[in-house]
């Protein structure tokens, strides 16, 4: 159980040091930051229910103020702007992603990692991501779909990475990667 907990404090601290990657912001609003890789990592390292624990607990200090989020932004602000459907979609993502791999043990890890990657890491994390932008910045679904685009090649590479550390791990200590357990 002890084991758990560090686990999910370190993950969580995971995502807040690479909130330090200097964020890049498009028009949208939106920032494009290294914290998605962080959210793909804790599904495909420590499964479904430990990864959205590891995302929740990272939100929560977010939501007490600690500026964690790229770009030094925190507190309950963050939840009203035009991220907060991507801050409510990061423990789904985090959640699917991990149960992905879960689903695919018998599968080689890379593989696995990158299909759990995108799946959860990008495709469900931009269905809140999108409804957010439509609720707060007034776009039709269409507007805020077709905003997204360029945030894809650079979540396609994010999720390359995560698998690559993901089988890197697994290669290296195979009872680290939990979600293969």
């Amino acid at each position: 159980m002890e084991r758990q907990v560090t686990l999910i404090a370190l993950f969580a601290a995971l995502i807040a040091v690479l909130g330090l990657v200097p964020k890049f912001t498009l028009a949208s609003g939106i920032p494009i930051t290294a914290q998605g890789m962080g959210i793909m990592l804790c599904g495909t390292i420590l499964g479904a229910r430990r990864g959205a624990l590891a995302v929740l607990l990272f939100l929560g200090l977010v939501a007490l103020g600690l500026p964690l989020l790229a770009g030094g932004r925190g507190g309950l602000g963050v939840f009203a702007g035009p991220t907060v459907g991507f801050l409510i979609g990061f423990p789904i993502a985090a959640f699917v992603t991990g149960w992905i791999m879960e689903r695919m043990r018998g599968a080689p890890v890379f593989p696995a990692a990158i299909c759990a990657a995108v799946i959860g890491g990008i495709l469900v994390l931009y269905i809140p991501g999108i409804l957010g932008m439509v609720a707060m910045l007034d776009l039709t679904v269409t507007q805020a779909t077709l905003s997204m685009a360029p945030f894809i090649p650079g979540d396609l590479i994010k999720a390359g990475l995560a698998a690559a550390l993901t089988a890197a791990l697994y290669k290296a200590r195979p009872a680290s990667v939990l979600s293969r357990a």
